[in-house]
């Protein structure tokens, strides 16, 4: 080993003296200061697992209070109760992250809810507002309060939000479900023009059919006694490009990690889709593929 490499090493064991500096060395956000809305379980949970793995401090906001304070303890984080509707409560997150930390480097807004479907012609508009309050609103605040710490802190960010494959492909949720995915995407543009100056990038993740809380609850309302594994295999026959592989709250915890990481430095703006090629391209013709018999 050369000596610069050596010295390297022995900076990161200094900084760490509880850590092997050679798995450090393969972290990739090493004191680096997270809020994972949403992030008590699923998805949020597994991206805030992941985070902290790779060396981030992460803050859970979440409404599960139980579940977010258990997991934030087994990742040494930091849990506050946080309604992503409410704008204050989003604020007070971020502002935990600069008490605890000094500063906040990455936001992954994630929380959000379904809805139970039905006809256009009969939509419930008090659910519609329900969605836009907590789907859209809390992507608001989060990016907003987000923004003004990372301006201030002067070393640029990352701000990821979850959205959905029903923004970019009809039939694939609720009406008021893919209204507000929708939105995310044009706010995730919008933002990452004004943001950019400051060195902070603004992207978008979007799942589709990951085997989460969300997806079982949406299955089951229309066949109460479906099993997780029963659900699991329809997915992987029907969901995806890559039969018999079904989408994981890991798979979108990995694309989180990469847009918030410096591995994807260069990229602002982007919707980085998590869907197993289904969204670009369909199976119902594949047999064209197949070599004619003579």
């Amino acid at each position: 080993m050369d000596v610069l490499a050596h010295n390297s090493l022995k900076s990161m064991e200094l900084d760490h003296k509880d850590g092997d500096p050679y798995k450090l060395a393969t972290k990739r956000l090493i004191n680096k200061v997270a809020v994972v809305t949403g992030g008590s379980r699923g998805i949020g949970g597994a991206t805030a697992k992941l985070l902290a793995e790779h060396g981030a401090h992460v803050i859970i906001a979440d409404v599960l209070d139980e579940l977010g304070t258990s997991l934030a303890n087994s990742i040494n984080g930091l849990f506050v109760h946080c309604d992503v509707s409410v704008e204050s409560d989003v604020e007070a997150a971020i502002q935990l992250a600069i008490t605890w930390k000094g500063k906040l480097d990455i936001l992954f807004n994630n929380a959000g809810i379904g809805d139970i479907g039905g006809s256009i012609t009969t939509l419930d508009m008090k659910r519609v507002s329900k969605l836009v309050e907590v789907n859209i609103n809390g992507v608001v605040h989060g990016i907003k309060h987000a923004a003004r710490a990372m301006i201030l802190g002067g070393n640029g960010g990352s701000i990821i939000s979850s959205s959905s494959t029903a923004a970019i492909m009809g039939g694939l949720g609720s009406h008021a479900y893919t209204l507000t995915k929708e939105a995310i995407l044009g706010l995730t543009r919008s933002s990452s023009c004004e943001l950019g100056t400051y060195g902070i990038r603004v992207n978008c993740v979007l799942p589709h059919a990951v085997l989460s809380d969300m997806l079982v609850d949406a299955y089951r309302s229309f066949k109460q006694d479906f099993t997780t594994e029963e659900i699991r295999q329809t997915v992987s026959e029907n969901g995806s490009l890559l039969r018999g592989r079904c989408g994981m709250v890991e798979d979108v915890a990995e694309a989180v990690l990469f847009l918030a990481s410096e591995q994807s430095g260069f990229i602002t703006g982007h919707n980085l889709v998590i869907d197993g090629g289904y969204t670009s391209s369909s199976i119902n013709m594949t047999f064209i593929y197949r070599e004619k018999k003579s």
